[in-house]
């Protein structure tokens, strides 16, 4: 089906449609686009970039001049033993060349390994283009078996031919893991499809990615002694691949190529055992580097990358160019330019949408919106086997109530009357888009289970020449993919309508709490903030209604009833047997008790200002709150503010149980264990009443989050965590959650159930969420920023006719006591080839899956089970592709499918996140928060915070209002003259180099030097110049985008915060033992390789 055909005619319903006759998209269908940016627009060029010098000709000795004023200066004394030197490093290299399109099917034969620009064109739809491909072969090294009798086909003699691949990414490497000393392979250039085969959905890859030289000086590539393993020869090019990244030779140039720098004479015919160069220095990359033996190995039990086996090595193989290797931001980048222009229209099935990252419309002409929806793949297989064979896992990551911009409709509510909604007599799916109506539209076949159903005949309609209902734009369930009903009373619990929700305050009044001044401040906060409870549509007043407990060791509940000139206050200290001491009063309209309410929040700090009651208890306020909403025989919210681990003789009493010790042994999975199953009864009973649990924590120290969780966790509710909490530090932060957490929108007491089209079924679900069986997601509240993640297998053969369906049905509770339920329908493509299932594939959602797969693991498996199952499916998924879809090649190649080029750079982070990977200075507690949060994040969500973006401040002009390009998040990247801002959705860090102009310093933090920056800082001076009002405004912006408030620490080059700052440097190896990117892709190579041998 093709997307460049007109859409439907508006529906009538009000939602405004234009139709796209045939729209026209930049670069689709083979034209050439725009050509996208080279990477070294971003930083602006890196001095000092020269060709690769063949082997064989002998080099000058390196200059002794300073390095560039831009490099970074190693800490005074220190190795720099990062994986690439330092320095003012681009996202690419830079060209002054124009930029041109490589002819098809061009050989590429020049001895010259010129630096290459080409630009990206964007090949979703049209014909297949024709294929290319170029390859590199890395520099010989040392590797056992027998040599081939080939000549190398240039200087250079690295075993085989190497390609990464793009819809499959491409990349060399030879000889086993062992043999990366520094982790070396080869840079990539990109190859399309062959033809024949449709390209992916997905923008195509460029046809010839940019290929940076090392920097003049730098490390070359030693031949090394040593015979090839079999199998790998030196002359051959691979033939060209399917759809994907491949590396660009070094010897090649595509003709017509503009290049930069010198000429160089051919390379003499060299052979495989005549000794390299001698690694040489350059001014700004420190002292020549041989192998490091005794690097940490990043995974334990694995090969040490530095120490091979074998005759010793005196020459340091050339490392892998980082700047060659499949880049997030070149790729999020190419997204926006192709893919954010144009709206995005759901009328056609299996659609990838835009990623995560861009910025697009969408048009609902049929499916839900990738909103609401974003599916692992949006092909599936036709067959189990095939899904096996392939490894990549079938989820959908579902966002029921997302919030939309304010240019999309929000989902039309429809009103069937006391009939109710048509369903299916089997198999009780909605009507929707996708049904089938028959026999002239008295009745309609069910997509999802194939049953013939009669049409009521107060919804009959006629059919129009195509067999559409002529009304069918008329009614939003037949024509959009996302829509609402209005339930009926057979909906609702014990056949009555619901009653409004309740908002329920529970403040712990403990000394830690009042020490701080958290009372005062959120006494005097939730004055103004009731008047923000979250409404109905253009209703006047919220209908939620509030209530407000206090507690320590025992409970004080508050009567607020609006004829009581004060409020009066009941105790209850009887807390293994909790009640509620009075109904009438508790729960009241805010308006109509505004002064009783204001009177009572005025007093709390002051009737405990002198308390010295540390201890608190915890479970006995959750029941509290739930018997209340109960009596109350409505469903509701409760908003716990806790400072402490519950200490206090009562039901959930906690110990502390915090042990370093266990981490790395089998015990450290108990670390995220409740510790007692109180309170995961008492979820149930919170559920089962409709009542969800907010926890808002103040810890000074171990407060056994794992176990507090729980609560919250499985009512679908948050937590929200403030280590050491001050006033002044933290106040900002703190309030600005709350009022977010206290205005969203919420549904209330919902049930969702996932239905299928027969041959797949949902069968694991992740998520903050209740399921009392295996197909019912039970949520006592669900807000708009929590998702359910659903994984899909297969149970039958699909057919590629008739694809794979789903539907996504939540009813729920809205805020003003309303049953409603909410229809999301997905329609997916079916394939027999393996070659559609990688074309159509998302790496952001995929990624999102397996790191809630991996954070549920811990609970059950050591954590190093945990990651090298991750490794071990990533490995499976990529072999796959290389065996069943890549044109045959040399093992010395790594190929990736186009659309899952970086898998193997956010699998690393995942890795190497906290939960899976703790350093020395992370908590338990710190842990268990990560580990629930991310079990609810949505793509967008997980993207970022697994690969956090690092925005350079003072690169573009002033006056520039939009947000400056990110660059990659490695140490390289940044330049001690410039100042940087890095953001992952809960931390954000403004980094400030050593060497920034002093002006830049005045203007941005009002002192007249870097010394007398204050390191930590948490906010900037507000001033009066153009640069201060940019970066603040930026900072506002990036906040407004996450769904917590990320509190801002200024971190300067060199300052012992700098540690922390470098932590979310992912592509950088961890202090915690965690690999680098470079290491990460050798190390998946490797993987790789022992599957397909």
């Amino acid at each position: 089906m093709n997307v460049n055909q007109s859409a439907p005619p508006v529906p009538p319903f009000g939602q405004n449609q234009p139709i796209y006759p045939g729209y026209h998209q930049s670069g689709y269908g083979g034209q050439p686009g725009p050509a996208a940016p080279a990477y070294g627009a971003y930083n602006g060029p890196l001095p000092g970039y020269q060709q690769t010098l063949p082997q064989g000709v002998p080099r000058a000795p390196p200059s002794s001049g300073a390095p560039p004023a831009s490099t970074a200066p190693a800490p005074c004394g220190q190795t720099t033993y990062g994986q690439f030197g330092q320095g003012d490093i681009q996202n690419g290299p830079s060209s002054t060349a124009q930029m041109q399109r490589v002819p098809g099917s061009q050989q590429f034969g020049s001895p010259l390994a010129p630096q290459v620009n080409q630009p990206a064109v964007l090949q979703p739809y049209g014909p297949p283009p024709t294929s290319t491909q170029v390859t590199a072969q890395l520099a010989g090294m040392q590797i056992s078996g027998a040599v081939s009798q080939a000549p190398p086909s240039s200087g250079l003699s690295y075993g085989s031919p190497t390609s990464l691949a793009s819809a499959s990414g491409s990349f060399p490497n030879s000889g086993p893991y062992g043999s990366y000393p520094q982790s070396q392979a080869p840079p990539l250039s990109q190859t399309q499809g062959h033809p024949g085969v449709q390209p992916p959905l997905r923008s195509a890859p460029p046809l010839a990615s940019s290929f940076t030289p090392p920097a003049s000086g730098g490390p070359r590539m030693p031949s090394m002694t040593g015979p090839l393993p079999p199998g790998q020869g030196f002359g051959s090019l691979p033939v060209s691949q399917p759809n994907h990244v491949s590396l660009p030779p070094a010897h090649a140039v595509p003709p017509g190529t503009q290049m930069t720098g010198p000429s160089v004479p051919p390379p003499p015919m060299h052979s495989p055992q005549q000794p390299g160069y001698q690694l040489q220095q350059n001014g700004s990359f420190g002292p020549a580097r041989g192998p490091q033996p005794n690097y940490e190995s990043p995974y334990p039990g694995a090969p040490t990358f530095g120490s091979q086996p074998g005759p010793p090595q005196p020459l340091p193989p050339k490392r892998l160019d980082p700047d060659a290797i499949p880049s997030p931001i070149q790729v999020i980048e190419d997204d926006r330019n192709n893919r954010g222009s144009e709206p995005f229209v759901t009328g056609v099935r299996g659609q990838v949408p835009p990623l995560v990252t861009t910025n697009f419309l969408v048009k609902d002409q049929g499916n839900a919106s990738p909103r609401y929806i974003r599916c692992t793949s949006y092909n599936i297989p036709c067959t189990s086997d095939m899904a096996k064979q392939a490894q990549v896992p079938l989820a959908a990551v579902i966002k029921p109530l997302a919030r939309l911009p304010l240019e999309e409709a929000s989902p039309y509510v429809v009103d069937h009357g006391e009939s109710g909604p048509l369903r299916c007599n089997r198999c009780k799916a909605y009507m929707c888009p996708l049904m089938t109506f028959i026999e002239g539209g008295r009745r309609f076949q069910c997509s999802f289970c194939s049953c013939i159903n009669d049409v009521p005949p107060q919804y009959f309609q006629h059919l129009d020449h195509t067999g559409k209902r002529v009304d069918a734009y008329d009614r939003p369930e037949l024509s959009l993919g996302s829509y609402e009903f209005l339930a009926t009373v057979d909906y609702c619990k014990n056949n009555k309508f619901p009653s409004p929700p309740a908002f329920i305050f529970m403040i712990d009044v403990s000394y830690n709490a009042i020490r701080t001044g958290l009372v005062r401040l959120l006494c005097e906060e939730l004055k103004s903030l009731l008047d923000y409870l979250p409404r109905e549509g253009g209703a006047e007043e919220s209908a939620i209604r509030v209530g407000f407990v206090t507690y320590n060791k025992v409970l004080h509940f508050y009567n607020v009833k609006s004829s009581l000139a004060q409020p009066q206050m009941m105790v209850v200290s009887d807390v293994a047997d909790m009640f509620v001491p009075l109904l009438d009063g508790f729960l009241v309209n805010v308006n109509e008790s505004r002064g009783v309410i204001t009177s009572l929040l005025d007093q709390i700090p002051e009737m405990f200002a002198d308390t010295r009651e540390t201890e608190t208890v915890f479970a006995p306020v959750i029941q509290a709150g739930m018997e209340a909403l109960k009596a109350a025989e409505c469903a509701g919210k409760l908003f716990l503010f806790h400072t402490s681990l519950p200490i206090a003789e009562a039901p959930g009493k906690l110990k502390n149980r915090d042990d370093r010790k266990l981490i790395n042994t089998d015990k450290e999975k108990t670390l995220f264990q409740p510790q007692t199953g109180t309170y995961q009864t008492l979820a149930k009973d919170c559920v089962t009443q409709g009542c969800c649990v907010d926890l808002f924590l103040f810890p000074n120290q171990y407060v056994d989050v794992a176990t507090l969780s729980v609560v919250p966790q499985l009512t679908g509710g948050s937590v929200y965590k403030y280590a050491c909490f001050q006033v002044e530090n933290d106040q900002e932060r703190f309030l600005s959650d709350l009022r977010r957490d206290v205005q969203k929108v919420v549904g209330f007491d919902a049930v969702m159930r996932v239905r299928t089209s027969t041959g797949i079924r949902a069968v694991d679900f992740f998520g903050a969420f209740y399921m009392s069986n295996t197909t019912d997601v039970e949520l006592a509240g669900l807000d708009e920023d929590k998702t359910v993640t659903v994984e899909f297998k297969h149970d039958d053969r699909l057919s590629e006719e008739s694809g794979a369906l789903l539907q996504c049905a939540l009813l729920y509770t809205s805020c003003a006591g309303q049953r409603r339920l909410r229809i999301h329908n997905l329609a997916l493509n079916c394939c027999t080839q393996l070659a559609d299932l990688y074309r159509n594939c998302e790496t952001d959602t995929l990624i999102n899956y397996m790191a809630k797969f991996a954070y549920r693991g811990v609970l059950n498996s050591p954590v190093k089970t945990v990651r090298d199952t991750l490794i071990t499916q990533c490995a499976q998924i990529l072999a796959c592709y290389r065996k069943n879809c890549a044109s045959p090649s040399s093992a010395g190649q790594l190929i990736l499918p186009e659309c899952m080029k970086l898998l193997p750079v956010y699998l690393n982070c995942v890795l190497k996140s906290d939960v899976l990977q703790p350093g020395a200075e992370v908590t338990t507690d710190d842990r268990a928060y990560v580990r629930q949060l991310v079990s609810s994040m949505d793509v967008a969500e997980t993207n970022v915070f697994f690969y956090p973006r690092l925005l350079p401040l003072t690169k573009s002009p002033i006056d520039n209002t939009t947000e400056p390009p990110a660059v990659r998040a490695s140490e390289e990247r940044l330049s001690s003259g410039d100042i940087y801002l890095l953001e992952n959705g809960l931390n954000l860090f403004v980094w400030v180099g050593a060497s920034v102009q002093q002006g830049v310093v005045q203007s941005l933090f009002n002192v007249s030097s870097f010394s007398q920056i204050t390191s930590g800082l948490s906010v900037l001076p507000v001033l009066d110049n153009p640069l201060s009002k940019k970066v603040r405004s930026l900072i506002d912006s990036l906040r407004a985008q996450r769904m917590r408030y990320m509190k801002l620490i200024v971190v300067k080059q060199e300052d012992k915060l700098e540690m922390l700052f470098k932590h979310f440097l992912v592509e950088d190896k961890s202090l915690s033992g965690g690999a680098s990117y470079v290491d990460f892709l050798c190390h998946m190579h490797k993987e790789i390789r022992q599957l397909l041998s």
